[in-house]
């Protein structure tokens, strides 16, 4: 998705540009640095337009001169069509049946390079591909052959591009639009470059171009354009030895919100599972732009897959950017800031920090090619909305239908549908943001729970397909994805409903096991010992700062023996400022007294009502 970033986190600092769109995280793991052997690419599509769906397309053999039309991805606009390949191969996600994967991220790079005559955009070059390639490097030259062919529609952009042993990044840009008499354009095509990960090591990339210097010789482990070199020096991005080439550099030179905004998602991935990284630390805060990280680390130990998921939750918790802990947390550590990032204050512009994890997800995967298997046994842990309070399940990569509650046409972010996993994740985590701290929490029991079981549930149908027919086994891996997207479904139902009767209003019900809520032992489901937990002391203190005079004005008027009426439910504030107290239950006095006498009065009513005083809390 689009690049966010390209201005200032800091007050102090110098303002730039900022351009509010969208972004996407990319985290690549080869079989050596994982705990099963399998290669991971994990993917957010993070965007304020794009509904979560799980897109699906059958394998098919076509007759010469068979067309395929072409649509941008991110806005719908019809390009154009192409020729159809005589055979393509079926896909679901961004996966095909031969575990080939590929994701994207994209860094914008130099606006000039933009091709607007081009039939191919970036999601196209995905999605197309992935029914014409069986493996990470046949993917390389599809695409390269599909943008220098048709041209190259989008900006610069950064795949990660796997399949079942080896993974890889490539990084590509246009070359700009310069049309001849007839209209067309001279310039058509890419330059790029591509890198294979040395296996044992893990990358990642967010929005930033992150290829540099590469080696010119060495085929196996790196491919680019013959021009991509010449390109640039022709149009003054570049003028040293080819050997100091840097493709970043050239095509698309990181500044301070580049590095801060895109990545800083890295950098908190890369100290996730590698030593060494605070290192870095004022490299992702975009302090010292020359302390550039690598573009692979090896791992402290081998990554298992629940790792890979829980990363993609990231909020820069425990680092100086931890979006919790700021006062823009609200009193409830919510770690997202609504939209525009930037904002003013007396002529100087501020940004938010932007984390792995955001709230505009459409969907996000964590998908594993697994060579000890067939290639048909590929998963796609799959998941809509949010990371950080959504769920993945596993998806095979031979599954012949999509789940109801992830189809296509089942809802848009124009209309809501109660059987989508989308509206439905979306329900509960917008209501989460009510009382992150508290909500978050106990969604994430109910996540960890699910993946934990997920992941090993899956050795066990991995087992039973042995001996299997490939079409057996087929219908085997379809039914058993179908089902836990429906169970997952309803689990998610039943939370929301948990959920709701637990916080409804700001307040927390007491429970005797999770699920099982306190009642007063009266027989008719009234709750008891209602909670109130408040607000955080950071977010107190602020507004106490900020408009804590009302109630001190009010104190003072007391203190001068003037006689005050106030009319209030904040008990609080009534127990410590009043000289009497009158408790009215439907229009008649059922408790009067001073503040002692009112507050541990034994009156049914008054008890259910001020529930926290007679626990002792504040």
């Amino acid at each position: 998705m689009k690049k966010l970033f390209r201005t200032l986190f800091a007050a102090a600092l110098c303002c730039l540009t900022f351009k509010a769109t969208d972004a996407c995280t990319n985290f690549i793991i080869t079989r050596g640095a994982s705990s099963d052997g399998s290669v991971m690419v994990s993917y957010a599509a993070d965007s304020h337009q794009l509904y979560g769906a799980l897109y699906k397309t059958f394998a098919g053999r076509y007759k010469p001169g068979t067309m395929l039309p072409v649509y941008d991805w991110d806005s719908g606009r019809y390009l154009g069509e192409i020729p159809q390949a005589a055979q393509t191969y079926a896909t679901i996600g961004n996966m095909n049946e031969h575990s080939l994967i590929i994701a994207e991220s994209t860094y914008g790079g130099r606006e000039e390079l933009v091709d607007s005559t081009g039939r191919i955009d970036y999601g196209s070059l995905i999605y197309i591909t992935l029914q014409r390639a069986k493996t990470a490097r046949e993917a390389i030259r599809i695409i390269v052959d599909l943008a220098n062919t048709y041209g190259y529609a989008s900006s610069g952009e950064s795949f990660s591009i796997a399949d079942r042993n080896e993974a890889w990044i490539m990084e590509l840009i246009g070359k700009g639009c310069e049309l001849d008499a007839e209209g067309n354009n001279t310039r058509k095509g890419i330059v790029w470059v591509a890198r294979r990960i040395p296996d044992g090591y893990v990358s990642a990339h967010a929005n930033q171009s992150r290829i540099t210097t590469f080696p010119l010789d060495d085929p196996e482990n790196c491919l680019y354009a013959p021009d991509v070199i010449s390109f640039a020096r022709e149009k003054g991005y570049f003028n040293g030895p080819d050997e100091e080439f840097s493709f970043c550099d050239a095509y698309a030179p990181a500044d301070f919100g580049t590095v801060r905004g895109c990545d800083a998602r890295v950098w908190a991935f890369f100290r996730t599972v590698a030593d060494d990284m605070d290192q870095y630390t004022d490299y992702a805060m975009g302090y010292n732009m020359s302390n550039r990280m690598p573009l692979w680390v090896k791992p402290r130990t081998k990554v298992d897959p629940k790792t890979v998921f829980d990363a993609m939750r990231d909020h820069y918790e425990g680092t100086p950017m931890d979006m919790t802990q700021d006062i823009g947390a609200g009193g409830h550590a919510l770690p997202y800031r609504w939209r525009p990032m930037d904002f003013e204050v007396d002529g100087v512009t501020y940004l938010n920090e932007r984390a792995v994890a955001t709230q505009q997800t459409g969907f996000w995967f964590v998908a594993q090619a697994r060579p000890w298997l067939p290639d048909d046994m590929g998963i796609l842990w799959f998941g809509v909305d949010d990371a950080a309070t959504s769920c993945l399940t596993p998806i095979y990569c031979s599954a012949t239908e999509v789940p109801e509650c992830f189809r296509e046409g089942n809802g848009t972010m124009l209309k809501y549908s109660p059987t989508s996993a989308f509206w439905l994740f979306n329900r509960v985590t917008n209501f989460a943001y009510l009382r992150y701290d508290l909500i978050a929490a106990d969604i994430r029991k109910v996540v960890d729970e699910w993946e934990n079981t997920r992941l090993e549930e899956v050795k066990q149908i991995d087992a039973a397909t042995e001996g299997d027919s490939p079409k057996k086994r087929q219908k085997r891996l379809t039914r058993y994805s179908v089902d836990m997207a429906r169970q997952l479904f309803d689990r998610w139902t039943e939370l929301d409903r948990y959920l709701l009767v637990k916080y409804i209003d700001g307040n927390l019900k007491s429970e005797t096991e999770p699920g099982k809520f306190l009642d007063n032992g009266n027989g008719r489901d009234i709750p008891d010992k209602i909670q109130f937990p408040g607000y955080n002391e950071k977010w107190k203190r602020a507004v106490a700062a900020d408009n804590g005079e009302v109630l001190k004005v009010i104190k003072s008027l007391a203190d001068l023996d003037i006689t005050m009426v106030i009319v209030t439910h904040e008990m609080e504030f009534a127990k410590n400022i009043s000289d009497r107290v009158i408790f009215m239950d439907k229009g008649v006095i059922a408790v009067e007294g001073t503040p002692q006498e009112v507050f541990s009065s034994n009156n049914t009513r008054i008890k259910e009502f001020l529930g926290k005083f007679h626990q002792g809390e504040e």
